[in-house]
């Protein structure tokens, strides 16, 4: 039975056959390249990457990316620098990190990049090596590693407004009760706030920070003070996210999803903020994904 077919409980106890060595020596003219020298690089070495539209995404379905949050908590990732960076891609994060420098140096640092869009799964499977198993939206998988995490796992939950991270922490302490929400802050920070809340965050030390900043912010913040996040296990950077569980948003329908038009939804709900930005991005992504997949 695979590690994809294997019930949660059995797996926690069991031999982990998700992470594979691959850091054999390469071939040819590859050989002789000097291996760039990256924090946490071993764990990257371990799992299992697909390059899709020019950026390595990991190579796992949503269970297994719960899975790999519980052992960087757990402390069962050799070679881990804690906290585990992991964040999401999709056709706009593709479009800005083929085009900006910045936004490239920012996602180069992040360990495990999930795939949070229907249309890079469904090119994997025609023009990649590697097919990824399927989308890992971060909303999915905030509830799957609610659902599945051991009891009395902590969460701290970082972004949106006042109000609406008052919601969305409301909706967590009642919806996944055996999850401890051991604090929250909303995004809207000066210099003092920040320091105030990175002192409060090596205080309370949560498993798991949710950060729903945005791209490019919560990247940036992540990596101006990745230093003072040492106490944090797992960071998840997580866009709207907040904003979907206190219900303000709503996901597209399942087979919107299925067909990867999720875009269009939003798009038809939100048209002045995100009309251009898909208009933008959409076909670049899409050249990206046809010519820098392999």
């Amino acid at each position: 039975m695979s590690l994809k077919d294997t019930p949660h409980q059995e797996r926690r106890s069991a031999p982990s056959k998700l992470y594979q060595d691959r850091t054999a020596a390469p071939r040819g003219r590859e050989r002789r390249k000097k291996p760039r020298v990256v924090r946490n690089e071993k764990v990257r070495a371990v799992i299992p990457m697909s390059r899709l539209g020019g950026m390595a995404n990991a190579c796992l379905s949503r269970d297994e990316t719960v899975k790999v949050m519980e052992d960087a908590i757990a402390g069962r990732l050799a070679g881990l620098q804690q906290p585990l960076y992991m964040s999401s891609t999709n056709g706009q994060v593709l479009s800005m990190f083929a085009r900006n420098r910045r936004i490239r140096t920012l996602f180069e640092q992040v360990d495990v990049l999930s795939a949070d869009g229907q249309p890079m799964v469904t090119i994997s499977r025609y023009l990649s090596s590697r097919p990824l198993p399927e989308r890992v939206a971060t909303t999915d998988l905030f509830d799957d590693a609610s659902r599945l995490l051991p009891e009395g796992t902590t969460y701290f939950m970082l972004g949106s407004t006042p109000d609406e991270i008052e919601r969305a922490a409301a909706v967590v302490r009642r919806k996944y009760p055996r999850i401890r929400l051991v604090g929250y802050a909303h995004g809207y920070m000066d210099a003092d706030s920040e320091e105030a809340l990175l002192r409060r965050l090596e205080e309370l030390r949560p498993d798991i920070l949710w950060i729903g900043l945005g791209v490019p912010r919560e990247q940036d913040f992540v990596s101006r003070n990745m230093g003072r996040l040492a106490s944090v296990k797992v960071i998840k950077t997580s866009g709207g996210l907040f904003n979907f569980i206190s219900g303000t948003n709503r996901r597209a329908p399942a087979w919107m999803q299925r067909l990867g038009l999720e875009w269009l939804y939003r798009t038809i709900l939100e048209p002045r903020r995100l009309l251009w930005r898909y208009l933008t991005t959409n076909p670049h992504s899409l050249f990206l994904l046809l010519t820098r997949t392999r």
